[in-house]
């Protein structure tokens, strides 16, 4: 049944158009998402916008109140409360054997799934790619086109290729 409702998502769900257009596209997504594919719970505030790809569901969590836009490519991960996503990000949980010269490395197969974590309150921006079982601490910002490689602190601010911390985040309280 789970393989029927990704069918659902991926030909009907995920092409709805973005929710600037009407509001209503992206409560559908959200209520799809939460009730039927249950990768999230439900919230109004949650944001899901069109051609979200969300590989087979089987390793993906996401948290309350996310932003999520256009075209983000998430093969799998746990996502924390308040994430935004910018759009055509990606998100990878495992990519291609390339370890012997002797055979294609299209023949080589896969690397074993590690989940990337993204903490509470994190901002990943345009066309950023996050790497197989890397942790994005709370309160960090990826700079759009950043490739990120390694762990990130919590309260940092990382952007390059292969993304390098630029400064870390003050924590004020008022």
């Amino acid at each position: 049944m789970k393989k029927i409702y990704l069918i659902i998502y991926y030909v009907i769900i995920s092409k709805l158009p973005n929710s600037r257009f009407c509001k209503i596209f992206n409560s559908i997504r959200v209520w799809y998402l939460s009730k039927v594919i249950k990768v999230m719970p439900y919230n109004k505030k949650t944001a899901i916008q069109d051609n979200v790809y969300i590989g087979n569901a089987k390793n993906i969590s996401i948290g309350s109140e996310c932003q999520i836009n256009e075209n983000v490519f998430i093969q799998g991960a746990k996502i924390g409360d308040h994430v935004m996503i910018a759009p055509n990000a990606a998100i990878l949980t495992s990519t291609h054997n390339f370890s012997r010269t002797d055979i294609p490395m299209i023949h080589q197969g896969s690397t074993k799934e590690i989940i990337p974590t993204i903490e509470n309150d994190v901002w990943i921006g345009r066309n950023v790619i996050v790497l197989p079982g890397v942790k994005i601490g709370q309160g960090s910002i990826v700079a759009a086109g950043a490739v990120v490689t390694k762990d990130v602190e919590e309260y940092s601010i990382m952007g390059g290729v292969p993304a390098k911390l630029i400064r870390k985040r003050e924590q004020t309280k008022e």
